[in-house]
């Protein structure tokens, strides 16, 4: 089994340095996908109420072999529950298909911000942290000013902030804000699917260096830049080529290089319903 390090949030909790996504990891098929994720070795597992398989989340993490203290399962309030009421009935309704009793981090999956919510959203999750109903609390796909304003206006910093990232994206801007405020950088499209990015010639250069696939120097990038990436697979293999990145080291040449194919962000769809891939 794979043993994947852990940085401390800014809360104190222990936080994997990779995770796996399990957008479209539905039914029987989707559970014993999280479950042979688990048993190699994964311990965050990041779901959302707009992926429509919490449950299947919570019947893995009842059905693996691993003591519930070891995993963090991460969830996140869409979109149309913004509001203080709304974000604490909306984990309250997360915690009942998960069949946990408690979420280790949720996220604001999406400032909405045409509707100008999500201060009001971040109050709801303090209280919901309050009760005991999260451990943790962040957001994801917000701005350094939307950060701020959290800060300015509530007291209590994000633990993580989880962002577009990969390549072509690598964010330097925000992942020093960040690193400033003490907020952890999480990964969504780590591998920037359905792009030609697993191909780029500086990758399989690397690859070839280290005896090691592009996908795992991407992912060993998202962790050396301070990142946790969140790849998402139902195959057993694959998620154990993705979880084997920290038994080699880059170079700063090559993250440098890696960083350099940077073009621009390429999801243009609504990030309340992202793909971690």
């Amino acid at each position: 089994m794979l043993s994947i390090p852990t940085v401390t949030l800014n809360d104190g909790v222990a936080f994997p340095e990779l995770g796996l996504g399990t957008y479209k990891l539905q039914g029987p098929e989707g559970v014993a996908a999280i479950v042979a994720a688990i048993d190699s070795g994964y311990r965050l597992l990041d779901t959302a109420v707009n992926y429509e398989n919490e449950g299947e989340v919570g019947e893995a993490v009842r059905t693996a072999g691993v003591d519930r203290a070891e995993l963090l399962i991460t969830t996140k309030i869409p979109g149309r529950h913004h509001g203080r009421a709304e974000a604490l009935e909306s984990t309250k309704a997360s915690l009942a298909l998960l069949g946990l009793d408690r979420i280790d981090l949720s996220l604001i999956h999406w400032p909405n911000p045409s509707v100008g919510k999500y201060l009001d959203t971040w109050r709801g999750m303090i209280d919901a942290r309050e009760q005991g109903l999260v451990r943790s609390i962040g957001v994801s796909n917000f701005t350094a000013a939307m950060l701020t304003e959290l800060i300015d206006e509530t007291g209590v910093t994000p633990a993580v902030n989880q962002v577009e990232l990969h390549p072509y994206f690598p964010q330097a801007e925000l992942r020093a804000f960040h690193a400033e405020h003490g907020i952890r950088t999480e990964s969504w499209s780590p591998l920037a699917r359905r792009s030609e990015l697993l191909q780029e010639q500086v990758l399989q250069e690397i690859a070839g260096t280290h005896d090691v696939t592009p996908t795992q120097v991407v992912l060993r990038w998202h962790t050396q830049l301070g990142s946790t990436p969140i790849p998402k697979s139902a195959d057993a293999d694959r998620q154990r080529e993705n979880a084997d990145v920290f038994g080699f080291r880059l170079t700063d040449d090559e993250v440098s290089a890696i960083s350099a194919l940077e073009r621009g962000r390429l999801w243009d769809g609504d990030p309340d319903t992202h793909e971690e891939m």
